[in-house]
């Protein structure tokens, strides 16, 4: 699950990291485990429904701070500390922990390689390492659609009805095309931002991202090249509210309709509801140009030194089963990547009433099907950064267009140092 990065959690993390060099000790107890995850996600959650159903057992939970703060802990803990015995590892932070699968446990020692198959094929892919072993069960993806302001839609002579709004924008360039459209009928901007709402989401709908197939950076090629020289046209069209995804901005322009749609994985619904909960009922959820595509997701991981790593096995295979994603997904909305629930007619006929009754279960599981498993690999986080960065300078008037390829590829040469 993608997260917002927040404010250094520094008492939280000094706390965790400051219980000492000398690995986990102590006496195992299979009916106790500590469990580290991030904030603002409602682990608790479910740690209370596997609480209630195993009266027996007792979870430490300690939310530890965002995404990025969790997983500097988490290094902090491998070095020496004091490890959690289950962390939740983001999907954009993971592949920096299998450059060093030997400090976790093997999850085909537990039983992970009898459920494997219960999951998207690319997700596997992700925490499974070249001799096969398997360090991190998935909990979500973020599967890729078009959020809309209907009335807005409505004012400007669009149509609203979702399904003929997806036929609007089967490719980005007709994304591009209805956004002149909209912004010649009202003299507002179109979508949130271009950064975000059209580049993140067209570099991760490819087969290959900044790493080739045999897992070589390789972060100018053609297809990171298109979504990039997209995303400037887009900008060019004169169509972005030019408001930073999560900044206070786009919250309060998304309160007053400034903008008109927001390219929202699964899991910024939530966070829209939140920001924006006067605009409930005016939002409508379409098709993503292109058909499909994934941004974010979250593991399970135990680490080696865990004190009760079968504690926290039982914990992963009961929350993590088909049927504990798909009562996770019913509870609090996060998209299974269990594929075998993607039928069940209460996914299927999950609606959500703050974007106009839409089937987000049935819209967001479409779009994770049939992506091909491109790799993830341990510079992910920092080369994306440095793209969405200088494509924000470009919005803000700090790069020329024209400039702004060569200077990404610096930014993120000297980011990487390679």
């Amino acid at each position: 699950m993608k997260r917002l990065l927040t404010t250094a959690a520094i008492f939280a993390t000094v706390a965790l990291t400051a219980a000492g060099c000398g690995g986990s000790g102590g006496k195992s107890d299979s009916k106790t485990f500590e469990f580290w995850s991030f904030t603002n996600i409602n682990q608790k959650g479910d740690v209370d429904v596997y609480t209630k159903a195993h009266p027996d057992v007792h979870v430490k939970l300690t939310e530890v701070g965002s995404t990025t703060e969790t997983a500097q802990a988490l290094t902090t803990a491998l070095a020496g500390g004091k490890v959690p015995d289950l962390v939740l590892i983001q999907a954009d932070d993971l592949p920096k922990f299998m450059q060093s699968p030997d400090n976790f446990v093997d999850l085909t020692t537990m039983g992970a390689g009898d459920i494997k198959g219960n999951y998207l094929d690319w997700v596997m892919a992700q925490s499974t390492t070249q001799d096969n072993k398997i360090i991190g069960v998935p909990t979500d993806v973020g599967g890729l659609a078009v959020a809309y302001r209907t009335d807005l839609f409505k004012a400007a002579g669009l149509p609203t009805d979702r399904e003929e709004v997806a036929k609007l924008w089967p490719t980005w360039d007709d994304f591009i095309n209805v956004g002149k459209t909209y912004v010649q009928k009202t003299g507002k901007p179109f979508v949130d931002n271009t950064p975000t709402s059209v580049f993140f989401q067209a570099v991760n709908q490819g087969s290959e991202r900044y790493y080739s197939a045999d897992r070589k950076l390789d972060y100018g090629n053609a297809q990171v090249k298109a979504a990039f020289d997209l995303t400037l046209k887009a900008f060019s069209a004169g169509i972005s509210a030019k408001q930073g995804s999560f900044s206070t901005g786009w919250t309060a322009a998304m309160k007053k309709g400034d903008y008109a749609v927001v390219c929202s994985p699964s899991w910024m619904l939530s966070q829209m509801k939140t920001n924006a909960p006067e605009t409930n009922g005016k939002w409508d959820i379409a098709t993503i140009p292109g058909g499909s595509g994934n941004w974010g997701g979250s593991f399970l991981a135990i680490p080696k030194r865990a004190k009760n790593p079968k504690a926290a096995w039982n914990y992963i295979s009961e929350m993590q089963s088909p049927k504990g994603q798909l009562d996770h997904f019913l509870m609090q909305g996060s998209l299974p990547t269990t594929p075998s629930v993607y039928t069940d007619p209460q996914l299927v006929g999950r609606t959500d009433p703050f974007f106009s009754n839409a089937p987000i279960g049935k819209i967001y599981t479409q779009s994770v099907l049939g992506i091909k498993p491109f790799y993830f690999g341990p510079q992910d986080g920092p080369i994306g950064t440095e793209f969405l960065n200088t494509l924000t300078s470009v919005e803000q008037g700090k790069v020329e267009p024209a400039k702004a390829w060569d200077t990404a590829l610096t930014n993120v040469k000297n980011a990487i140092r390679g």
